[in-house]
């Protein structure tokens, strides 16, 4: 139709959402390596090759700076407690009273993710004159993970701890270490790589297995040293159920003091300096940043969670609104109130057309064939230049006129085809639409209430053969056909269809005809007869055959026109929302829906597939295909209920599957595209579908392939 004049397309945007989707995925991945913190310790199942002897033999605290280990040793009647895996809001506070009771002094080995959860307890540990040391950032395993992941671990921690305190950690336990004795060819190789950093490496002398649970006797018996010697123990103060920790550590402190040992840090036992040095600016500000990564991830991944939560009970309620308004509907066309008059009146069918040579003629034809008694076919021949209006010259047809303008877009067409007509029923159908023969007698049967002003059709695609088609074959059906059902019963129709739809000549009148100010003018057209006061209908029976875009170019211009044209007409009868009958039915039930399920749902897609992403990385993989089966299922439920309906085969749902994966993608990014495009004020110009003539091949030729 009509080319109007745009600016060129803005293209940045679309850079925008990949950086914003790749830093939603960055957010989601952090906060799913933070909140994914194990516990425990001890050495791993897989078989490893041992640490060096000098290693192996010495004492629990490793310097492994130079060309050979540095190993230190508990004095005498010494004991280092230490604690790992915390700080935890339950357990180390317990763990600090009981510590600040009996007088003594341990050595916290802290796991960063958690410190940014708990600052405050990191500050009270060094506050109460212990000390920290790092356990990783996210408890991970330093023997199996990447060298600049182990790299991140440690700085991470070592961010975190500057945020919170001022202070960096030197002093490391890894994640699943344990005695010296235990220790490992890549444990020890991990411990070296981390000297590099500045790193001291601290095993035990004693583990106590605390993590297991075994019992309070136990704990104290595996913590206590033999023949007075000092002592590395292990205990844990986070990573789970530590009360029985608690009260071992209770029992052991006075038992042990009375035996005349000491409790005392790591670093004070072996005599060396604080372990804790001062940490500069940059380290400090890093630390913050880095505790406010964390807070934020954790809020998105929450809102996501929301957002997931609120998309599935919308998608639910949806789903249950529009097969309780199809079953009404079903029962209010079978099983009528009352039986009324025939409508066989005079009926005039406007057909716009803008090179339409390769359907035009079949849909003519289709229109004149039509069992209908009176009925007249005005053919609005709109600046063609591939010989439109001569093809339907040339076939001679009784009742049908051809008229000719110069180009000015579709509105303007189907305006002079008002203009001319002769009957009071209008019928007005696309140039590539073909019709069966009760199609027209169908469609205007509801004109016999007197309230009824406009009545939609039911559209199907003729063009189904391949996969695009049959996707916008389901569309069609499941998306549109049965929210059509849905705005009937609730009496808040949106929009009928250009392919076929039927009207009033007086409404069309009373309105001014055809709008010409947005892309959607079949949408604007009809929220404007709503808000004039008339009722929309939809009549299932009137079908309508048309030739859906057969390549992604093609759907990609359509739906973007459609999409960009209904948010006009949403935005031009906003005051809908508080006008009084059928404007305000518009108003309070159809804008609403169609702000909610056709822009901000997919608005919002795009985040939920990277959630989705996500999940395939932190969440159990079976869990996630679960609930994509459940989905699917769902919806697969819901296509072969809206196909009964519309009595189709249930051939296609097979294709529902693939549909997710690529035409869902599709139709969000259309979204998106539209909504930008409105924002900054670009106005759309009409594309137009390129026509192949499948829809020609319905004529002669029976109902389309179901």
């Amino acid at each position: 139709m009509a080319r109007h004049v745009a600016r060129p397309d803005p293209r940045a945007h679309w850079l925008l959402l990949l950086l914003g989707l790749f830093v939603l995925l960055a957010a989601l991945s952090f906060n799913g390596l933070v909140t994914n913190v194990g516990g425990g310790s001890g050495p791993s199942d897989a078989p490893a090759s041992p640490a060096p002897r000098q290693a192996v033999a010495g004492g629990p605290v490793l310097r492994l700076d130079g060309p050979t280990p540095v190993t230190r040793r508990m004095p005498a009647r010494t004991i280092a407690l230490t604690f790992d895996d915390g700080p935890d809001p339950r357990w180390t506070p317990q763990v600090l009273d009981v510590l600040r009771r009996h007088h003594a002094h341990a050595t916290f080995f802290v796991v960063g993710a958690r410190v940014d959860e708990h600052p405050e307890l990191v500050r009270r540990i060094l506050a109460e004159g212990h000390e920290i040391g790092s356990h990783t950032f996210t408890h991970a395993d330093l023997t199996a993970v990447p060298r600049w992941r182990a790299g991140f671990e440690l700085a991470w921690t070592r961010s975190a701890v500057a945020g919170a305190t001022g202070r960096e950690v030197t002093l490391l336990r890894l994640p699943f270490s344990s005695v010296t004795t235990s220790l490992t060819g890549p444990q020890y190789q991990a411990l070296r790589d981390a000297a590099g950093s500045g790193h001291v490496g601290v095993l035990t002398d004693r583990d106590t297995k605390d993590w297991q649970r075994p019992g309070v006797p136990a704990i104290v018996r595996a913590a206590g040293p033999q023949d007075g010697a000092g002592a590395v123990v292990l205990m844990h103060d986070g990573g789970g159920d530590r009360s029985q920790t608690v009260a071992a550590l209770d029992q052991l402190l006075p038992q042990l003091t009375r035996e005349g040992y000491r409790f005392t840090t790591v670093s004070a036992g072996i005599g060396a300096p604080d372990s804790m040095v001062p940490a500069g600016a940059g380290a400090r500000l890093s630390g913050t940043a880095l505790r406010w990564a964390q807070t934020g991830s954790g809020w998105l991944a929450a809102a996501m969670n929301l957002l997931l939560g609120v998309a599935l009970l919308l998608g639910v309620a949806r789903l249950a609104v529009q097969v309780v308004c199809a079953q009404l509907h079903v029962r209010r066309v079978r099983r009528p109130r009352y039986r009324r008059p025939e409508v066989n009146g005079p009926v005039s069918v406007i057909v716009p057309a803008y090179n339409e040579a390769a359907n035009i003629a079949a849909t003519v034809r289709s229109l004149v064939a039509s069992a209908y008694p009176a009925l007249e076919v005005i053919v609005v021949d709109d600046g063609s230049s591939d010989g439109t209006a001569e093809i339907v010259e040339r076939l001679r047809l009784r009742g049908v006129r051809v008229i000719r303008q110069a180009n000015a877009g579709k509105p303007a067409a189907l305006n002079t085809g008002i203009r001319a007509a002769r009957a009071d029923l209008l019928v007005l159908v696309d140039g590539d639409t073909v019709f069966q023969p009760d199609t027209v007698h169908r469609l205007v049967q509801g004109f016999a209430d007197p309230t009824v002003g406009a009545i939609s059709g039911n559209t199907k695609v003729a063009n189904r053969r391949r996969l695009l088609g049959r996707w916008q074959h389901l569309e069609y059906v499941i998306g549109f056909n049965l929210d059509r059902r849905m705005y009937d019963v609730l009496e808040c129709m949106p929009t009928i269809p250009g392919a076929i739809g039927a009207f009033r000549r007086e409404v069309l009148l009373a309105v001014g005809g055809v709008p010409a100010d947005t892309l959607a003018e079949d949408t604007d057209l009809t929220m404007r007869v709503l808000r004039a006061g008339w009722r929309v209908v939809y009549e299932e029976g009137a079908i309508a055959w048309t030739e859906a875009p057969s390549s992604l170019r093609q759907l990609w211009r359509q739906r973007y026109r459609w999409c960009y044209g209904t948010m006009q007409a949403m935005w031009k009868h906003r005051h809908a929302l508080r006008e009084p009958g059928a404007g305000g039915k518009l108003g309070r039930r159809g804008l609403p829906y169609l702000t909610v399920f056709q822009i901000l749902l997919p608005l919002a897609a795009p985040a939920v597939d990277v959630f989705a992403l996500y999940g395939l990385l932190f969440l159990p993989w079976s869990a996630l295909v679960l609930a994509w089966a459940g989905l699917l299922l769902l919806q697969g439920f819901t296509a072969a209920y809206a196909l009964r309906l519309d009595r189709e085969r249930y051939g296609p749902l097979w294709t529902l599957p693939f549909q997710q994966l690529v035409y869902r993608q599709v139709m969000y990014l259309v979204v998106v595209q539209s909504v930008v495009t409105a924002v900054i004020g670009n106005r759309l110009r009409w594309q137009r579908m390129v026509r192949t003539g499948e829809a020609a091949a319905l004529v002669g030729a029976g109902p389309a392939p179901r």
